[in-house]
């Protein structure tokens, strides 16, 4: 049975904003439906001639998303908790793309500034080993 998407689903898998299952079930639907290409196309034709709805501003300028900072803090947990509220619901139920891309990079640095510092730390302790008196 095929499903029927909203035009503000469509428009979010046009700008690669659904979550990975979303953006698999479009397309899946895009292969068998020529109704759905057909829709897709227009709403591609409409953002071409310059049509765009606030929603699709919105989401284009990505206007609810956390900024960079604010996903670093998040992950430290230094967030205050209605705003550490707001972004793990971004990220888990809404599903943004974007700012999950960020947490991971984010992640992925947190990760190798600790690694790093253990290496200076015990650099500079084999280097003064024997140097220090008892």
């Amino acid at each position: 049975m095929p499903h029927h998407f909203t035009t503000t689903e469509l428009e979010a898998y046009l700008d690669e904003a659904l979550p990975a299952e979303s953006m698999a079930a479009v397309e899946t639907e895009l292969r068998a439906s020529s109704e759905l290409a057909g829709q897709l196309a227009q709403l591609n034709a409409q953002r071409d001639a310059g049509i765009h709805s606030l929603g699709a501003i919105w989401r284009h300028y990505r206007l609810t998303c956390p900024t960079r900072p604010e996903l670093g803090s998040y992950l430290l947990g230094v967030l205050p908790a209605e705003m550490a509220r707001y972004v793990a619901f971004h990220l888990d139920d809404v599903g943004c793309r974007a700012c999950r891309a960020s947490v991971d990079d984010l992640s992925r640095q947190q990760a190798e500034a600790a690694t790093e510092s253990g290496r200076r730390q015990r650099r500079y302790f084999q280097s003064s080993a024997g140097l220090l008196r008892k």
